[in-house]
């Protein structure tokens, strides 16, 4: 049998990358951040544990990469929703709900999320997160920033800042709270977005996380030891 080609392994090693992430983020939403482990994960994901550490440094790194992935991906769903717009005001609004969203359906996943970030690693510059900061850069510049750079970081800070309030043990603020403040300071109407209590199909309530993670759910197609790594020279 004649050897994959290049392209066919970096396509089996994007899937591999990707059913880890998923596995990562189904696992911490079930059980916690403590109860899960990498071999637990890769279980999960149906992949050799050894691939794990070759991805990434650790569980902190994986779970900050699969989070971000969670939210960019909600982001970009809430975004290109129907009927679709290219409005500023309301993208925000959307950005907004979105990510509100995902602090009252996942708590246990958020909350894990924002402990990891005040760990010594802080960001984890990966790809989820560098598109994510994308998307939150072409929001405020949609809005009609004229300094988009300035702005990204203070409206990840507030969003940040939401998601702790509403997630804080013992003294949790209300989302509708939350929301009015962030709607207040972007010059928002309360309509816009996805207000409190409106059920939008598809929307971060939905167990099934798949249509996030292009995995292909194929664990036979793994490569076998040794066709995952890059060739000598190449990084990963």
């Amino acid at each position: 049998m004649s050897p994959r080609s290049a392209s066919v392994n970096e396509e089996l090693r994007r899937r591999s990358r990707e059913r880890l992430l998923q596995a990562a983020v189904e696992l911490v939403s079930e059980r916690g951040y403590e109860a899960t482990t990498l071999g637990d994960i890769a279980d999960r994901a149906g992949s050799a544990r050894g691939l794990v550490s070759y991805y990434f440094p650790g569980k902190r790194q994986l779970l900050q990469s699969a989070v971000h992935r969670l939210m960019h991906r909600t982001l970009e769903e809430a975004l290109e929703r129907e009927p679709r717009t290219e409005d500023g005001r309301e993208r925000m609004a959307r950005v907004i709900d979105a990510i509100l969203g995902l602090a009252r359906s996942r708590p246990v996943l958020m909350r894990q999320h924002m402990a990891g970030l005040l760990q010594a690693e802080g960001f984890v510059q990966c790809p989820e997160q560098q598109r994510l900061a994308q998307l939150l850069r072409e929001t405020v510049a949609g809005q009609g920033s004229p300094d988009a750079a300035t702005d990204y970081p203070m409206l990840r800070a507030l969003l940040m800042g939401a998601v702790y309030a509403a997630l804080v043990p013992g003294v949790p603020m209300p989302v509708p709270t939350l929301r009015a403040e962030l709607f207040e300071r972007y010059h928002l109407d309360w309509e816009m977005g996805v207000p409190p209590d409106t059920e939008v199909p598809g929307g971060t309530d939905e167990t099934d996380l798949s249509r996030f993670f292009a995995t292909g759910r194929r664990p036979e197609d793994d490569p076998p030891d040794g066709a995952d790594r890059p060739a000598a020279g190449q990084s990963k």
